[in-house]
């Protein structure tokens, strides 16, 4: 049984659930959430699970609708958070996804804006403007609604997208065929920053300082090899390796993978900007824009010009 085959098996062992196990609020709960996705069919039938594996993650999440919200929540008999919301449903389809919305917004592959998106997909959002990085997700259901665990007090429910910061798709297109594996589904495309770990986030900080994402990815593989958890001799931490100083310096959380690469792309940024190139700005972030000043260029130091040459071939592979 490949891998598309399994997932389609294990939509139907969950369909079946329903069937016998949904009450008439839960019915409810599902036409809601499917009339606002555009979605035909009841909770108590089969129809879903016909229209594709796409439906059948709104119909899997719609159990969880009313569900009260708890912070860290994984458990829907004691509450669910947002992202631990996104965990379960697709855990009952049998596909499984990192713990933190952060880490969730790394599964799957990027879908370019809401016109493309499709029921299943996951959005993701950044409403923290003093902490870079993703810190809330939804699940997709069409017509710009989303079912989400939004906050305290409140409870799984159907809410208007707006304007999410990313999108990702996990399970397969609509238009997969039946030769379609879920590990093609799960993984970015084979070209450019495809299979790169965190490739959608390394996009998202690029477009929005002005740098290019591929040289991003180049400093992260140098830096730590995408490890969030690496540790230099020298302490510098995390994906891109900031030293404590300027970390704090720039308001980056460094375990954090988002929280990094937009700070590193800020910086990146602003040292393109203040030494005129791409070369010069890499050797500042290796050695610090100070050295760079003091010797008018590339310092002579063998471990800062190795950077910027790894840094600009590993770039150009991940173009």
């Amino acid at each position: 049984m490949d891998g598309l085959s399994a997932v389609q098996s294990r939509i139907s062992e969950i369909q079946s659930r329903f069937t016998s196990n949904t009450t008439a609020a839960q019915a409810a709960l599902w036409s809601s959430a499917a009339s606002a996705a555009g979605l035909s069919g009841t909770a108590t039938s089969t129809s879903a699970g016909t229209a594709g594996s796409s439906s059948a993650v709104v119909q899997a999440a719609s159990k969880y609708l009313g569900v009260p919200y708890a912070w860290g929540g994984t458990d829907p008999s004691t509450g669910l958070d947002c992202s631990g919301l996104v965990q379960r449903v697709y855990s009952d389809l049998g596909v499984s996804l990192p713990r933190t919305s952060s880490q969730q917004a790394t599964s799957g592959r990027a879908v370019a804006s809401l016109d493309q998106a499709q029921p299943g997909d996951l959005v993701f959002f950044d409403y923290d403007s003093s902490r870079a990085g993703i810190d809330h997700v939804g699940i997709y259901i069409g017509n710009g609604q989303m079912i989400a665990a939004p906050q305290e007090g409140d409870v799984v429910k159907v809410q208007s997208v707006g304007s999410p910061t990313l999108i990702r798709r996990v399970l397969p297109d609509a238009s997969s065929t039946a030769t379609s594996s879920v590990a093609s589904a799960t993984s970015t495309p084979s070209t450019g920053l495809g299979g790169v770990p965190y490739a959608s986030l390394f996009t998202a900080a690029a477009s929005k300082y002005g740098v290019d994402p591929a040289l991003l990815a180049g400093m992260a593989k140098t830096e730590s090899n995408f490890d969030t958890a690496a540790v230099s001799s020298s302490g510098a931490r995390g994906l891109m390796q900031f030293m404590p100083a300027t970390a704090a310096a720039l308001g980056v959380d460094t375990s954090d993978a988002a929280s990094s690469i937009d700070g590193a792309a800020r910086y990146l940024s602003s040292l393109t900007k203040q030494f005129g190139s791409t070369e010069l700005a890499l050797a500042a972030y290796n050695a610090g824009p100070g050295t760079v000043q003091r010797y008018g260029g590339i310092p002579p130091y063998s471990e800062t010009q190795s950077y910027v040459q790894k840094v600009t071939s590993a770039a150009e592979a991940y173009r």
